[in-house]
């Protein structure tokens, strides 16, 4: 899952990616409203985290010009402001949720990722496949019972191959939603990560790799 931090604030911009992508998440980061659009134009999105306060303007208003324009992406706002009036003019404009500063980064990522399940399908908070189990909501992995330990890339990236289980991930689909603008393309990135995903799971196989295209889960049950 990808999000887009949009914070003027240096140092807090800095700390909310840091502790999105602690959690799996695939994080870029924005200062201002005008590096928020060029990077909406270029990249979708799971989720947005919008500061009310910008210099170029009230981050609300770029979440009312995206509803306006149709995209439904999840926005949540981070305001200082506590009046009751400033949230309903966030709801008003579309925002998703609101979330006051300060704020326990635990709970930001706890919203964070409620919003991201809203996106497309509605998800199972538990995938079954074969001996293969996924608790999305704890990110706990266990295959035939033993508690599989990894980490936050591994899960994000098993998470989206077993979303789309018997289907065909691409590689540039696996840069989208698993990695931000700090990865690079063209380096060896996703086949390290893959690599050590596959020894964690353990034989018999799970992941097969589909020569010039990406990734396939193929649980044992579908074979």
């Amino acid at each position: 899952m990808r999000v887009l931090v949009i914070d003027d604030n240096k140092d807090l911009n800095g700390l909310v990616r840091r502790g999105l992508r602690a959690t799996g998440f695939a994080v870029d980061g924005a200062l201002d409203l005008a590096e928020a659009d060029l990077k909406l134009a270029v990249n979708t999105y799971d989720c947005l985290v919008v500061d009310r306060t910008l210099p170029d303007g009230d981050g609300t208003a770029l979440i009312d010009t995206m509803r306006c324009g149709g995209v439904r992406t999840p926005a949540l706002v981070l305001t200082r402001r506590d009046a009751v009036a400033d949230r309903v003019d966030g709801f008003a404009a579309g925002a998703d949720d609101c979330l006051g500063k300060p704020f326990a980064m635990a709970e930001l990522v706890a919203r964070v990722r409620a919003l991201c399940r809203r996106v497309g399908e509605i998800r199972p908070s538990v995938l079954r496949l074969g001996d293969l189990t996924l608790d999305l909501s704890r990110r706990r992995v266990s295959r035939n019972d033993a508690v599989v330990p990894l980490s936050a890339k591994e899960f994000a990236v098993l998470e989206l191959l077993a979303l789309r289980a018997d289907h065909v991930v691409t590689r540039s689909e696996l840069i989208e939603c698993c990695w931000d603008e700090m990865a690079e393309p063209d380096s060896n990135v996703v086949d390290a990560v893959m690599a050590r995903l596959r020894r964690r799971l353990g034989p018999p196989p799970v992941i097969f790799s589909v020569r010039g295209v990406g990734f396939r889960l193929v649980p044992l049950e579908s074979r």
